[in-house]
C-alpha cells in the first residue's frame, strides 16, 4: 500500500516536469519525433511497442520514471508524428535499429539505457546485439520472446480466447475504416479508440484499469500507417527469429518484466533470463500487458533498484 502511495506521488510529480518535443533528420534524410520529460542529470531511452504504434503508448504511464531521470521517447519510423515513407522496401528491422542508433548519437549519449514495452524489447535487444559497446542496461515490460518458435499461435489462442462477438465485431469494423483511404482524420481518431476500446480489455489483468497513455493521441494519419501498414511490413522483417545463441554472449544488465496475467506466454518470456548472462525475470501478479501500469507499486520500485545498481 505504501508503495502504491509512493507511485502515484511519483506520477503526480512527474506530471510536472518540463518537456519538449522535436524533430531530427537521420542520415538517410527521414524524420523522427521525439519528446524529452524530465531534467535528471541520468538519461533513458523509452522504446514503445507494436510496431506501430508510438510514444504516445507509453508516455502517460511512464511518467514516474521521468520523475528520476530524463526520459527520451521517440516515434518509431512509420509511426505517429515520424516519417511515413512511401517506400517500404528499406521498413524493418535494420532501419528500426539504425534509427534508434539515431536517437543516441543525436541526444550525445555515449552508452544508452533502454527502456522498452512490448515489441520494443526484441528492437532494443537487436540494437543491443549489433551495438554492444552502447548500451548500458535494459528494462524489459511484457515482451515478446527471444526467439518465434509457436509464439504468434500461442498468443493468438490466448488473444481469441478473451475476446467475445461483440469485441471482434468491434475490431473489424475499426478495421475497415483504418483501411480505407479516404477516411478523414476524425474517422481515423475514432476508429482508433474503437478498436483499442474492444483490444485493451484482454490485454489488462483487470479490464477496469485506466491508463495515463492515450494510443490514440498522436497524428490521426501516423496512427492508421501504422496499424495498417508498420505493424505488418517491419514484424515480417524479423521472420523466423531467434536471438538466444546472439543474446548468450551479451553482458548488458538486463531487468525483464511480465504480468503473470499476460496473453504472452511466461515460459518464452522466461527466455530473455535463461538466455541473457546478466538477466532477472521479475514476475507480476495481478498484471498483464502493461505491468507498469497495473501494478506500479510493485515495478516502479523494482525498476528503480535495477537502475541504481541493485539486483
Amino acid at each position: 500500500m505504501i508503495w502504491r502511495l509512493v507511485a502515484r506521488a511519483a506520477a503526480v510529480a512527474a506530471l510536472a516536469q518540463p518537456s519538449r518535443d522535436g524533430d531530427f533528420t537521420t542520415a538517410d534524410g527521414a524524420r523522427l519525433h521525439y519528446r524529452v520529460v524530465g531534467t535528471a542529470a541520468d538519461t533513458v531511452i523509452a522504446i514503445h511497442g507494436g510496431p506501430g504504434v508510438d510514444l504516445e503508448s507509453i508516455a502517460g504511464d511512464f511518467a514516474p520514471l521521468a520523475a528520476r531521470h530524463t526520459v527520451i521517447f521517440y516515434d518509431q519510423r512509420g509511426a505517429g508524428r515520424s516519417e511515413l515513407p512511401t517506400d517500404t522496401t528499406r521498413l524493418g528491422a535494420q532501419q528500426q535499429i539504425d534509427d534508434l542508433d539515431a536517437v543516441r548519437d543525436h541526444f550525445g549519449l555515449a552508452r544508452a539505457t533502454l527502456v522498452a514495452h512490448s515489441y520494443g524489447p526484441l528492437l532494443a535487444a537487436s540494437y543491443a546485439i549489433a551495438h554492444p559497446d552502447r548500451v548500458k542496461r535494459m528494462v524489459f515490460f511484457g515482451p515478446v520472446p527471444p526467439a518465434r518458435g509457436d509464439f504468434w499461435k500461442r498468443f493468438g489462442d490466448a488473444m481469441a480466447s478473451r475476446l467475445d462477438g461483440a469485441a471482434r465485431a468491434r475490431l473489424a469494423a475499426a478495421g475497415r475504416v483504418l483501411a480505407d483511404a479516404n477516411a478523414d482524420d476524425a474517422a481515423i481518431r475514432r476508429a482508433c479508440r474503437e478498436y483499442w476500446g474492444a483490444a485493451l480489455p484482454p490485454r489488462l489483468a483487470d479490464a477496469r484499469t485506466t491508463l495515463r497513455s492515450d494510443l490514440c493521441a498522436s497524428d490521426a494519419r501516423g496512427i492508421r500507417y501504422g496499424l495498417q501498414t508498420t505493424n505488418r511490413v517491419v514484424m515480417a522483417s524479423y521472420g523466423d527469429w531467434d536471438l538466444r545463441p546472439a543474446l548468450r554472449h551479451l553482458a548488458v544488465p538486463t531487468l525483464v518484466v511480465h504480468g503473470e496475467a499476460d496473453a504472452i506466454p511466461m515460459d518464452l518470456v522466461a527466455e530473455w533470463a535463461t538466455s541473457l548472462p546478466n538477466a532477472t525475470l521479475l514476475r507480476v501478479p495481478g498484471a498483464a500487458h502493461f505491468a507498469y501500469a497495473e501494478r506500479p507499486d510493485v515495478v516502479w520500485p523494482a525498476v528503480e533498484r535495477f537502475l541504481a545498481g541493485e539486483r
